[in-house]
């Protein structure tokens, strides 16, 4: 979700661009009315002047490792900041071609790559040993002996688990009381 809704931004920007004052005094006056940091107040202002109104609003974008390359090989061709290219190609946060750059030098363009996000997958959990299901007179000492440890532990593991239980639900009773 963002942070500011886009009829704020817009409200904010209409009221730099109606100033009389110097560009950047007047945005720094505003900023401060709406309690704004001034540079992204002057970032919504360049954008709405490349864009429109459709700068503002909301964008959810994944730029792939060519196109994240190209506004680079820009931002050095021509030697803007960064906020303005980022403003030029209507990309909504301010910093991320300052990344992008800092990224490439560090590790090319591997690292502009997108990488997946979110958690990474739950570990599978190992099988434990099942209990074969021969008919026990085919089944060997061994086999018979390996499945009886398989069984007692199951039922220990139990039983701890169960005391647990007890033991939580007795001190929650005992704090109630």
């Amino acid at each position: 979700m963002t942070k500011y809704h886009s009829c704020l931004k817009r409200e904010v920007v209409d009221a730099c661009l109606q100033g009389n004052h110097l560009p950047g005094c007047e945005a720094a006056v505003i900023a401060k009315c709406y309690g704004i940091d001034v540079r992204l107040v002057r970032h919504w202002v360049l954008l709405f002047q490349q864009h429109g109104q459709p700068g503002l609003d909301p964008k959810y974008s994944h730029y792939n490792a060519q196109f994240k390359l190209q506004v680079l090989q820009h931002l050095w061709r021509e030697a803007l900041p960064a906020t303005e290219i980022a403003a030029l190609y209507g990309i909504r946060n301010r910093a991320a071609v300052s990344c992008w750059d800092r990224q490439y030098h560090e590790g090319g363009i591997e690292a502009l790559e997108p990488r997946r996000r979110g958690r990474a997958p739950k570990m599978t959990p190992s099988e434990s040993p099942k209990p074969t299901t021969k008919p026990d007179q085919e089944r060997t000492l061994d086999e018979l002996r390996q499945e009886v440890e398989y069984l007692r532990a199951e039922v220990a593991y139990l039983k701890k688990w169960n005391a647990l239980v007890q033991a939580k639900k007795a001190a929650a009773q005992t704090k109630r009381g």
